[in-house]
């Protein structure tokens, strides 16, 4: 698979050592950023044409990408 963008390494990269640590001590923090991984790698699927979608579902998809986003700062800051 090619490059995935949009990976929460570069989204916050200011914060990958704390990323880590919250991945390891927070459940919740956990869980979002398995969820984030998941859906931006099927925004990727899509994108690259890999797996066939109308404009408005990948809409929705990143719009929840953009939600989990929000939400996955709010423990970074």
């Amino acid at each position: 698979m090619s490059h995935v963008p949009h990976e929460l390494g570069e989204e916050f990269p200011a914060d990958k050592d704390k990323m880590h640590l919250l991945k390891q001590t927070d459940a919740h923090f956990a869980k979002l950023s398995d969820e984030y991984h998941e859906l931006n790698r099927e925004i990727h699927r899509v994108e690259t044409g890999v797996t066939p979608a109308d404009d408005g579902f990948e809409k929705q998809l990143r719009r929840k990408r953009l939600a989990l986003k929000d939400e996955i700062s709010t423990f970074l800051g």
